[in-house]
This record gives structure tokens, C-alpha cells and sequence, in this order.
């Protein structure tokens, strides 16, 4: 059956169009895909159809080969490796559809070959991105991140393309692009976050976007994202939402000492503000922004000042309870304000901390209950009223059920020394 649907495409009727159809229907199946390729000639074929001067012939040649990229078998991919030229030359044509086929066909074909991808470096694909990305049309700037995003998550990506795509005019067009947010299309927009996301992940130095300006634009970015109308009016934001926190969060964590290019107290009131807006329905939200929150109070006493003049603590330790991960990762952002010295731990104790903090002591979490434990020696060594405290709230006796824990002891045997027995 796969031999006559060749046939009767290679007869060169003038049903040829409507065989076509019939091979791109009978290719979204897998064995049909790997049969169709080990065919004599059959690629060979298709790429003569899909060099044709008829438009709908062309089109229909381009949809046999898209049905042949979505194969995860390797062997299907590389049998197209022969298309890859014809598909760069392409994504400088007229017709937005063809164009975005040609986009699509050549990301599929890059998640699954290296082999597509080591012939693809050479054969100039940067540069036609580079060219591409300027296109003023949102489908073709949404299949172009797609297969940027493939490229950026290869294997190699660190060694053989993430370099030539720092060294390109790629990465201020993407932060145009993801600045531009829901103007441009929020399909784009998230798409060329990621693509950020996996540059800044990929372990190379991130000089070129930081003096590209990354987190000024990317915090501008956020802010405008906060003022946006609530989840339920803009359905997929959170989709943005995640790549640009993590894309702020991991640029924020390197030893670079660019936190003052972020100095902005409404920096802090927008995590906030996405915080209330994401939590119910995307709980996922919450975490990545208290990572962001660490990143920025980690060493930057700025943020720490200003979570407390804005009065948003209790809005933190209201945190506490939503996942384990959550409970963490507001005790290490505290543990971070704590750090700073004793004005900042008055304000802790102030709030008060205390007896939300008893309750975490109970918890079968060592991790959890490891960062309750910093958190309170910070507040002891800063803070004495907070141990007496401790104490009238009968802290000493959660601290005595962790002296018999191997990875606890000694910490809970110190916070007893400090506070002294009752």
C-alpha cells in the first residue's frame, strides 16, 4: 500500500495532488513513516515535489515531510537530512503558511537527529534565523522560537550552539520579543523566554545578555506582568510567567554583582502581586517566585530593607504552609533577612515568627526543620528576647525531640545551649 501511494505520487498526474493527500494522511502513522523511507527513491521524490514551481503541489509535499518529522526513530529523521537545504531557503519565502511549515518541519527534525543538527550548523541556520527572527508575523516568529528552543536544549547546545547564538544579533531580538509580551503574542513571547531560560541554564558566562541589559527588560517585564489583568482575564500568562522568573532568578544567582541593576522596590511588590494572582490555580508559580525572592535577599540587603518598610512579611510567612518546597524556601528568603543583623531580626520577631515557626519544628521534614533551626539561631544571636520567648512558648521541648536526629542534633543541641533550660 505504501509502494502505490509512491507510485502513483511519482506517475506525475494530474491527480498527483490528491495522492498527495492520500501519502500525508497515510504518513501520521509510525510504521507507515518507517516504511516510507525505506523505499527506494521515496525522499528523493518528495524533495523533487517539494522543489516544484506549483504552489498547492509544493504545500502538499511540505505537509508529507512534516508528517515524516514528527517520527521519533532517528533513522526517519536522518533519511530527511537531504530536505534540511530546501527547508533553510524557504523560511525566506512569501507565504506565511509555507514559511511556518518549513519552521515547524525543521524543529521536529532537530529534537530528534544530531546528525540534522551537525549538518544544519554549517549550512548556515543562525544566520537564517537571524534574518527570520525581523519577520513581522507572529506565526512565523512562533515557529522560529520553537526551533530555536530545540536547538538551545541539544546536548551540544553549550559547546557548538549556544556560543554562535550569543555571538549572533539572536539574543536582543528575543529580548525584544519577550519585552514585547502580550503585544507581540503571548505564543512568542513564551517561546523566546524559554529560549532565554535555556542560554542562561546552559553554564556559559551570561556577559553578553547582561550587557544586553537582561535584567532591566526582564524585570521590566515582570512589572508589566503584574499589572496585568488576573489569570482568569488573560488565560495562559502563567506560561510567560515562569520562564521570565526563572530567567531573573538564575541570572540573580550567578557572582556577577549586577543585583543594582534590579534596585527597584515595585520589583518586590510585582512577585507579590503574581504571588495572589497565580497561587490558587497555578500553585507551580509559588515556588519560582519565592526562588526569585531568595536570589534577590541572598546578599542584597536592599531587598531585605524593603520586603520590611513595605510591610510584605506576613504576606511571606503566610507561605509557609502551601507545599514542602514552599515552606523551605520561605524560611531560607527569612533566613536571608536574619542574616542581616539585629534590626532586621527585631522586625522578624516583631511580626511574630515564633509561633509559626514551633509548628515546622513537628514536622517529619529534615530539610524543613534544618532551616527552622538556622532561622532561630539567627533570632537568638540577634534577638535575646526572641529565646526567651522561645521558651514561654515551650520551643525547648521540640528542640529536645531533634537531639536523638543524626543530621539535626548538634544544631538543636546548640539552640538549647543558647536559650539555656527553663
Amino acid at each position: 500500500q505504501v509502494l502505490e501511494l509512491l507510485r502513483s505520487v511519482q506517475k506525475g498526474s494530474e491527480d498527483r495532488k490528491r495522492s498527495l493527500g492520500r501519502l500525508c494522511w497515510a504518513l501520521r502513522n509510525k510504521e507507515t513513516r518507517q516504511k516510507f523511507v525505506r523505499l527506494d527513491g521515496s525522499i528523493r521524490t518528495l524533495i523533487g515535489l517539494f522543489t516544484s514551481s506549483l504552489a498547492d503541489v509544493q504545500m502538499q509535499a511540505g505537509r508529507c515531510l512534516h508528517e515524516l518529522s514528527h517520527s521519533s526513530d532517528p533513522a526517519v529523521a536522518e533519511a530527511c537530512l537531504p530536505v534540511t537545504s530546501y527547508l533553510l531557503t524557504y523560511l525566506s519565502g512569501h507565504s506565511i503558511e509555507f514559511t511556518e511549515l518549513c519552521l515547524y518541519t525543521l524543529g521536529n527534525l532537530v529534537v530528534e537527529s544530531e546528525a540534522v543538527r551537525k549538518q544544519l550548523l554549517p549550512q548556515g541556520i543562525i544566520p537564517v534565523l537571524v534574518s527570520c527572527i525581523q519577520s513581522p508575523h507572529e506565526a512565523v516568529l512562533e515557529g522560529l522560537g520553537y526551533v530555536l528552543s530545540q536547538l538551545l536544549q541539544a546536548k551540544e547546545a553549550p559547546t557548538e550552539i549556544i556560543p554562535l547564538v550569543l555571538a549572533s544579533a539572536l539574543p536582543q531580538h528575543m529580548l525584544r520579543l519577550v519585552c514585547s509580551g502580550l503585544k507581540a503574542g503571548i505564543g512568542v513571547a513564551v517561546e523566546f523566554a524559554w529560549c532565554l531560560h535555556y542560554i542562561i541554564c546552559s553554564q556559559m558566562p551570561n556577559t553578553a545578555l547582561l550587557s544586553l541589559g537582561a535584567l532591566p527588560a526582564l524585570t521590566s517585564v515582570l512589572l508589566n506582568l503584574a499589572s496585568e489583568p488576573p489569570p482568569d482575564a488573560a488565560e495562559g500568562l502563567e506560561l510567560l510567567v515562569c520562564p521570565v522568573l526563572r530567567c531573573l532568578s538564575n541570572l540573580l544567582a550567578e557572582d556577577t554583582g549586577c543585583e543594582e541593576q534590579v534596585q527597584d522596590e515595585r520589583l518586590l511588590v510585582a512577585i507579590f502581586l503574581i504571588l495572589q494572582s497565580f497561587l490558587q490555580k497555578h500553585p507551580f508559580i509559588a515556588q519560582e517566585c519565592l526562588w526569585l525572592l531568595n536570589n534577590l535577599t541572598a546578599h542584597e540587603p536592599f531587598f531585605c530593607s524593603a520586603l520590611l518598610s513595605l510591610d510584605l512579611l506576613p504576606a511571606l510567612l503566610q507561605l509557609l504552609p502551601c507545599s514542602q518546597m514552599a515552606t523551605v524556601l520561605v524560611l531560607t528568603v527569612a533566613c536571608n533577612i536574619a542574616a542581616k543583623g539585629p534590626a532586621f531580626c527585631q522586625q522578624l520577631h516583631q511580626q511574630p515568627a515564633l509561633p509559626l515557626l514551633l509548628p515546622i519544628l513537628t514536622l517529619p521534614d529534615p530539610e524543613a526543620v534544618g532551616q527552622c533551626l538556622e532561622l532561630l539561631h539567627f533570632l537568638f544571636l540577634h534577638c535575646p528576647e526572641a529565646a526567651a520567648d522561645f521558651i514561654r512558648q515551650g520551643g525547648h521541648r521540640a528542640l529536645e525531640q531533634h537531639q536523638s536526629t543524626p543530621e539535626l542534633q548538634e544544631r538543636a543541641r546548640a539552640l538549647l545551649d543558647m536559650v539555656g533550660h527553663p
